[in-house]
């Protein structure tokens, strides 16, 4: 999700600072705490109920994506085509077993919303095809990691992102101090990306060693340097809305903002951890070679 790692100050100096107070500090982590709650109790039903759970979602996602680069207007082809690259490409990969599969039917929705974007002289055909590969790929790579290991690898990732991002939000508001990209996000800070990954390290930790008696030194690294993937996707979403001139991608999640603000930093880690897992064969839960 898109984090606001510090509130609009004139005070860019480093340092504990007064924190202003406001709704979001209390809708944010209340409706975050559900939908982290929802998501987890989805991944232990298996992947067939991951595969609706996320199709439902990015019907949102897809919406909104086609909104911002529609300059406001939703193109409903466009709409419909990365909706339905989603839940084909997912149903290709529980019925084959087969990735490419699913991958093959996200570069045809991809193809289709260009051509239609074309036909219709859109100013960004490029952009419109890209929803589906934004939002296809990540959906059938949580899918497939939802298959494998009984999904705790899946909830690991959760909550590197999930932790990530609280961490950002507070350490970016409590100490502030310079800012990591100003001209692609005014908000966010280093102390903020540095927290965010420093916070992700530590849940990670206890989560494999504690509980699945993993390596701490293994978890503590593989936290923090996996956290980084989603404060890319995250600073991804930043520029493609300052791309538009879009504030947030919408405002159905109370705290959070729009589907896309919810899910851009899962979106750009869900593709690195399949790389992980199916390509490169390694365990971040047990930091092996299978």
């Amino acid at each position: 999700m898109s984090s606001q790692h510090t509130t609009p100050s004139d005070d860019n100096a480093p340092g504990f600072r007064a924190i202003r107070f406001n709704m979001d500090w209390i809708t944010r982590p209340l409706f975050g705490i559900v939908l982290g709650l929802l998501a987890l109790s989805v991944v232990i039903y298996g992947p067939k109920t991951v595969a609706i759970f996320v199709a439902v979602g990015f019907v949102l996602a897809a919406l909104e994506w086609h909104r911002c680069v529609g300059g406001g207007v939703a193109d409903r082809a466009g709409v419909v085509l990365t909706a339905a690259s989603v839940a084909i490409a997912e149903a290709s990969f529980l019925y084959t077993g087969y990735f490419w599969a699913g991958l093959l039917v996200v570069a045809f929705g991809a193809a289709g919303s260009f051509v239609l974007a074309l036909q219709r002289d859109d100013k960004h055909p490029l952009w419109q095809a890209a929803g589906a590969l934004y939002l296809g790929v990540p959906a059938l790579c949580l899918v497939a990691l939802s298959s494998v290991s009984h999904g705790l690898i899946l909830i690991g990732l959760f909550l590197i992102v999930w932790a990530t991002d609280t961490g950002a939000l507070i350490f970016g508001n409590l100490i502030g101090g310079k800012r990591l990209a100003p001209k692609l996000s005014p908000a966010k800070t280093w102390a903020g990306t540095i927290g965010g990954s420093v916070l992700a390290a530590l849940v990670f930790t206890f989560y494999l060693s504690t509980l699945l008696g993993g390596s701490t030194l293994t978890a503590l690294a593989f936290g923090f340097v996996f956290s980084f993937t989603a404060h890319a996707g995250d600073l991804f979403e930043s520029f493609v809305k300052r791309r538009f001139g879009v504030k947030n991608s919408g405002a159905i999640i109370p705290g959070h903002g729009g589907v896309l603000d919810r899910i851009d930093s899962t979106l750009a880690a869900a593709p690195v951890m399949a790389l992980l897992v199916f390509v490169a064969h390694f365990n971040p839960l047990f930091g092996v070679h299978a």
